[in-house]
Protein backbone atom coordinates (compact mmCIF):
# COMPACT_ATOMS: atom_id res chain seq x y z
CA UNK A 1 0.00 0.00 0.00
CA UNK A 2 1.06 3.63 -0.90
CA UNK A 3 1.61 5.60 1.94
CA UNK A 4 -1.51 8.20 1.44
CA UNK A 5 -3.43 4.67 1.14
CA UNK A 6 -2.37 4.33 4.43
CA UNK A 7 -2.70 7.32 5.85
CA UNK A 8 -6.70 7.44 4.58
CA UNK A 9 -7.06 4.20 5.93
CA UNK A 10 -6.05 5.50 9.57
CA UNK A 11 -8.54 8.42 9.64
CA UNK A 12 -11.08 6.43 8.86
CA UNK A 13 -10.54 3.83 11.19
CA UNK A 14 -10.62 6.65 13.72
CA UNK A 15 -13.66 8.18 12.64
CA UNK A 16 -15.63 4.58 12.40
CA UNK A 17 -14.07 4.28 16.24
CA UNK A 18 -15.20 7.26 17.52
CA UNK A 19 -13.72 9.68 19.33
CA UNK A 20 -13.38 7.62 22.68
CA UNK A 21 -12.43 4.45 21.16
CA UNK A 22 -9.76 6.44 19.12
CA UNK A 23 -8.11 7.51 22.07
CA UNK A 24 -7.90 4.04 23.43
CA UNK A 25 -6.22 3.18 20.02
CA UNK A 26 -3.83 5.60 20.56
CA UNK A 27 -3.40 4.62 24.54
CA UNK A 28 0.65 5.20 25.02
CA UNK A 29 2.38 2.11 26.45
CA UNK A 30 6.07 1.88 28.42
CA UNK A 31 8.39 -0.15 28.95
CA UNK A 32 8.52 -2.09 32.33
CA UNK A 33 11.16 -3.74 33.76
CA UNK A 34 11.34 -6.46 36.42
CA UNK A 35 13.85 -8.98 37.59
CA UNK A 36 17.35 -8.98 37.26
CA UNK A 37 20.08 -9.92 35.85
CA UNK A 38 23.39 -12.37 36.99
CA UNK A 39 26.39 -9.79 35.53
CA UNK A 40 28.28 -13.50 35.80
CA UNK A 41 26.44 -15.81 33.86
CA UNK A 42 23.55 -13.80 32.06
CA UNK A 43 23.88 -14.67 28.10
CA UNK A 44 24.62 -11.32 25.94
CA UNK A 45 20.81 -11.99 24.38
CA UNK A 46 20.10 -11.65 28.75
CA UNK A 47 22.45 -8.32 29.14
CA UNK A 48 20.91 -7.52 25.49
CA UNK A 49 17.50 -6.67 27.82
CA UNK A 50 18.94 -3.98 29.92
CA UNK A 51 17.65 -0.73 29.50
CA UNK A 52 20.35 1.44 27.58
CA UNK A 53 22.33 -2.04 26.81
CA UNK A 54 22.78 -2.98 22.81
CA UNK A 55 24.20 -5.67 22.05
CA UNK A 56 27.83 -4.80 21.52
CA UNK A 57 28.05 -3.44 25.16
CA UNK A 58 26.51 -6.94 26.35
CA UNK A 59 29.60 -8.65 24.11
CA UNK A 60 32.01 -6.20 25.96
CA UNK A 61 30.38 -7.36 29.80
CA UNK A 62 31.11 -10.94 28.50
CA UNK A 63 34.35 -10.38 27.55
CA UNK A 64 35.31 -8.45 30.63
CA UNK A 65 33.82 -11.17 32.85
CA UNK A 66 36.09 -14.00 30.87
CA UNK A 67 38.34 -12.35 32.24
CA UNK A 68 37.81 -11.83 35.88
CA UNK A 69 34.60 -12.59 37.53
CA UNK A 70 32.66 -9.42 39.26
CA UNK A 71 32.90 -9.49 42.64
CA UNK A 72 30.61 -6.52 42.91
CA UNK A 73 28.00 -5.15 40.63
CA UNK A 74 29.88 -1.40 40.95
CA UNK A 75 33.00 -3.14 39.23
CA UNK A 76 30.42 -3.08 35.75
CA UNK A 77 32.14 0.89 35.57
CA UNK A 78 35.35 -0.84 34.40
CA UNK A 79 33.63 -1.95 31.63
CA UNK A 80 34.05 0.28 28.49
CA UNK A 81 31.11 2.38 27.91
CA UNK A 82 29.70 2.22 31.38
CA UNK A 83 30.02 4.95 33.70
CA UNK A 84 28.85 6.14 36.69
CA UNK A 85 25.29 7.55 35.48
CA UNK A 86 24.26 4.66 33.42
CA UNK A 87 25.65 1.98 36.26
CA UNK A 88 23.26 3.92 38.75
CA UNK A 89 20.41 3.24 35.73
CA UNK A 90 21.02 -0.48 35.57
CA UNK A 91 21.95 -0.79 39.07
CA UNK A 92 18.16 -1.99 39.92
CA UNK A 93 18.16 -4.58 37.81
CA UNK A 94 22.03 -6.33 38.75
CA UNK A 95 22.99 -9.25 40.95
CA UNK A 96 26.12 -11.72 41.29
CA UNK A 97 23.92 -14.42 42.96
CA UNK A 98 21.38 -16.48 41.23
CA UNK A 99 19.54 -16.96 38.01
CA UNK A 100 18.68 -14.19 35.42
CA UNK A 101 14.97 -12.94 35.82
CA UNK A 102 15.06 -9.87 33.76
CA UNK A 103 11.25 -9.96 32.03
CA UNK A 104 10.80 -6.65 29.79
CA UNK A 105 7.23 -5.64 28.42
CA UNK A 106 5.20 -3.12 27.18
CA UNK A 107 2.36 -1.76 29.40
CA UNK A 108 -0.33 1.04 28.99
CA UNK A 109 0.23 3.86 30.84
CA UNK A 110 -1.85 4.25 33.33
CA UNK A 111 -3.77 7.95 33.98
CA UNK A 112 -1.45 8.52 36.94
CA UNK A 113 1.35 8.48 34.93
CA UNK A 114 0.51 11.03 32.54
CA UNK A 115 2.24 14.36 32.90
CA UNK A 116 0.93 17.71 31.33
CA UNK A 117 3.58 19.99 29.49
CA UNK A 118 3.51 23.19 28.02
CA UNK A 119 1.94 26.25 29.60
CA UNK A 120 -2.00 26.45 30.67
CA UNK A 121 -3.98 29.86 29.05
CA UNK A 122 -5.52 31.83 31.98
CA UNK A 123 -8.89 33.82 31.24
Amino acid sequence: MSGWVMRVAAVLGLLWLGPGNAQAAQAKTRTQYTGVVNLNEATVAQLDLLPGVGEKAAQRIVTWRGKRAFKRIEELVRVKGFGKKQFLKLKPYLTLQGPTTLKVEKVPVRADEVRITGSVAKH
